[in-house]
């Protein structure tokens, strides 16, 4: 039988660190591209009106959905240094459909993926419990899917904001609104409109362990809307 030289191996292991290497520079450079691209295309600014980007606190960030791109400009919003500690929330179906996707939501995004729906008795929040166990924030939408009715300013949460609430009591829930982006990044298109968007930081949610799933999530709803009425005064 042949045998591998001590030195072969130790070249397969370069090889390996080199690869390693390669796709962490890449995934950083498309980071730093992401993060510009969507704020010069968005001209998005930041506005927190009711609390403060701080480093030392664990946060879970729920915000509207209306667009693909919403997670990365929240994500792109945050400083540097909570944003490496803060894991945004997608959808298994749509970015673990390539490896191009794959490659962007766990190495450039350090995203975290999630099943819509609940599959043989799994559940579905198990990904997102993992990270806010080992000190990550979230960013969440509490909707679930992209809401693309023009008539419906939100539509109706899942039930995984509370069930978060209810095993993390400790972590601050932090409403976003998130303006402008339907018109911004329109259904089927590729390239972002030049339009102005808001991302706007609301104060973190009361503690209402007295509420039911349909109290709290209607407060939590309620809370993320007057975060529109903020941004447009």
């Amino acid at each position: 039988m042949t045998q591998i030289a001590p030195q072969d191996n130790n070249q397969q292991h370069l090889t390996s660190q080199q690869k390693t290497g390669v796709s962490s520079y890449l995934a950083r450079f498309i980071s730093f591209l992401t993060r510009r691209g969507a704020r010069l295309l968005t001209g998005a600014r930041s506005l927190w009106v009711g609390c403060q980007p701080e480093e030392c606190k664990q946060r879970i960030y729920y915000a509207n959905h209306n667009s693909h791109i919403d997670f990365i400009l929240l994500w792109s919003s945050l400083p540097t240094a909570i944003r490496r500690k803060t894991k945004p929330v997608a959808a298994s179906d749509y970015w673990l459909k390539d490896g191009m996707r794959r490659f962007l939501i766990h190495n450039t995004f350090n995203g975290v993926t999630i099943q819509r729906n609940r599959e043989n008795n799994q559940d579905p929040l198990q990904p997102i419990i993992d990270a806010l166990e080992q000190g990550y924030s979230i960013i969440f939408f509490p909707e679930g899917t992209r809401n693309l009715n023009d008539d419906v300013e939100l539509l109706k949460f899942k039930s995984g904001l509370f069930n978060l609430h209810q095993q993390f009591p400790e972590i601050e829930i932090v409403p976003v609104w998130i303006s402008n982006l339907k018109r911004v990044m329109p259904k089927g298109a590729f390239i972002p409109l030049p339009l102005l968007s808001t991302v706007c930081f609301g104060c973190p949610l009361e503690q209402h362990f007295e509420m039911d799933k349909t109290e709290f999530l209607a407060y939590a709803q309620q809370q993320l809307l007057k975060l529109k009425e903020v941004e447009n005064q």
